[in-house]
């Protein structure tokens, strides 16, 4: 049996179900409230936030376990090599794709504040139950 951290599942079956609901009401957005502006390389901008998601989560659960004190410097190189990723993604994708640029260019930003949102929550919540549990890990120690 493959051997996954609870935080690591809890984060790629969050992170489905966010790209799941987002990716639908994406396309609802785009067909109902904008009807028209839905586009060709729609299904590819959720798809590469989940990837990039499962990446992510991948390298925090090898620095967790290896290298625990750089966990925060890989954090934001991560975020880093996502932004870099990111534009150079948009750029090719408007330079190939001239009529799509521009509903392409809004729908990938949404999506990244979307997911910045989201990962910060989800990390956030985490170290927040980590220093919880060892606050009352120390304070039963000290008890005893």
């Amino acid at each position: 049996m493959m051997n996954i951290s609870k935080t690591k599942r809890n984060f790629i079956g969050s992170l489905t179900l966010f790209t799941v609901l987002s990716g639908g009401i994406g396309v609802l957005i785009l067909h109902k409230a904008l009807p028209g502006h839905y586009f060709g390389g729609y299904p590819f901008i959720p798809v590469y936030f989940y990837f990039f998601g499962l990446f992510a989560i991948y390298m925090f659960d090898a620095c967790r376990r290896h290298a625990p004190q750089k966990l925060v410097l890989l954090y934001l190189a991560i975020k880093v090599m996502k932004i870099i990723l990111s534009v150079i993604l948009l750029l090719i994708y408007c330079i190939v794709v001239h009529q799509e640029a521009k509903a392409f260019l809004l729908t990938f930003i949404s999506f990244y504040l979307l997911y910045l949102i989201y990962e910060t929550w989800f990390f956030f919540s985490f170290e927040v139950n980590l220093k919880r549990k060892k606050k009352n890990k120390d304070e039963n120690e000290t008890v005893v």
